[in-house]
């Protein structure tokens, strides 16, 4: 069944302050679509338009899960959720104080993924060891390469239709942006899931995406429709690959 997002002149602001103009993206059934940019231009905004966190000013977000179109903007963060729609926030946002099962069985709030709980927890500890070997440690007391996979996983337990993953790099070594680059893709593969990334990391970003969108100062400057055109880009080269 299809699983997509369709955003549509979405126009959003902080009190008076402006942050995205006129944005218009689309996630197709089954893709991986990085959302390009530096700081402070909009990627979070949009992810939080999504999720109901922020209400845009104008325009339109509409979700396709199972086949089934509905509108986003005007439902609350819990409805949007119960629909099928995960966010991993930049940050990851765990709750720290507690163990990574605990963490785990947190992430299935959703009614239909409750019971699924004992096949997404062994999934997880199967795709990520590390959270098997430290599923009774606190949660804040793990690395921050740990804590995304943490992040993820928790994600995950809510048997999610569209995943949403926020600055998946932030705070991490190299290696390690590798490593959770490459868990996104696996997952995304395993689940079948519909895949919008907001990313800063352009070289990580675009070895696991369909095609791509570059905002800049909360506007889509340029579309890619697959990784060889963000490559060779004018933009992206001045913005990303100092060409």
């Amino acid at each position: 069944m299809a699983n997509s997002i369709t955003i549509e002149n979405v126009h959003a602001a902080y009190g008076s302050v402006r942050v995205l103009e006129d944005v218009t993206i689309t996630v197709n059934s089954g893709e991986t679509v990085a959302l390009l940019g530096t700081n402070g231009n909009g990627k979070s905004t949009l992810m939080k338009c999504v999720m109901g966190i922020v209400r845009p000013v104008s325009g339109r977000i509409v979700a396709e899960i199972d086949g089934e179109k509905h509108d986003l903007v005007g439902r609350t963060t819990e409805q949007i959720v119960d629909l099928g729609i995960a966010l991993v926030p930049e940050g990851r946002r765990l709750f720290p104080k507690l163990t990574v099962e605990e963490n785990l069985l947190l992430g299935a709030s959703r009614r239909k993924a409750r019971a699924q709980i004992k096949a997404n927890m062994d999934f997880c500890f199967d795709a990520f060891s590390r959270l098997a070997e430290r599923r009774n440690q606190l949660a804040g007391s793990m690395s921050g390469g740990e804590q995304q996979m943490l992040a993820l996983a928790r994600a995950l337990m809510l048997s999610p239709r569209i995943l949403l993953v926020d600055e998946p790099s932030v705070g991490l070594a190299p290696l390690l942006v590798s490593r959770t680059i490459d868990a996104i893709k696996q997952l995304k593969d395993h689940y079948q899931l519909t895949v919008l990334m907001a990313e800063q990391n352009f070289k990580q970003a675009v070895r696991i995406a369909d095609h791509g969108y570059v905002i800049v100062h909360g506007k889509i400057a340029f579309e890619g429709r697959s990784a060889e055109e963000l490559n060779n880009n004018d933009l992206v080269r001045k913005l990303y690959l100092g060409m």
